[in-house]
């Protein structure tokens, strides 16, 4: 299993930014597949989730209505458009997929700062 992240950097409070992740090695339309976030000194947190076919998403309330999952089975790739950036966003971002184990990517930083 091989999960690689892109897209992260230092973006301004309010402004976008959407993330990627490709994946490999595994049964990806069969996958339900997780962004996390961990910011420095917090534990790494649940931000949302999507259904191995794309119709069932879930977010936590604090990004509720700001951020968006989505996945193209054809390509093999699941996003993760974040909106209205808050200083609170900033984190280093992975991809999730459960299988025998949590798989993960080495993560993107996400930097929200003026």
């Amino acid at each position: 299993v091989q999960l690689v992240e892109s897209g992260g950097g230092l973006v301004q409070p309010g402004r976008s930014l959407r993330l990627s992740c490709a994946a490999s090695g595994f049964t990806f339309s069969r996958s339900t597949m997780n962004w996390y976030r961990q910011a420095p000194g917090k534990e790494r947190e649940l931000v949302a989730t999507i259904s191995s076919d794309g119709g069932s998403t879930l977010y936590p309330d604090f990004v509720k209505g700001r951020f968006t999952i989505s996945r193209d089975n054809a390509k093999n790739t699941v996003s993760l458009q974040m909106n209205s950036l808050e200083h609170e966003d900033t984190a280093v971002y992975f991809c999730n997929t459960k299988g025998w184990r949590d798989y993960w990517g080495q993560g993107t930083q996400v930097t929200v700062s003026s």
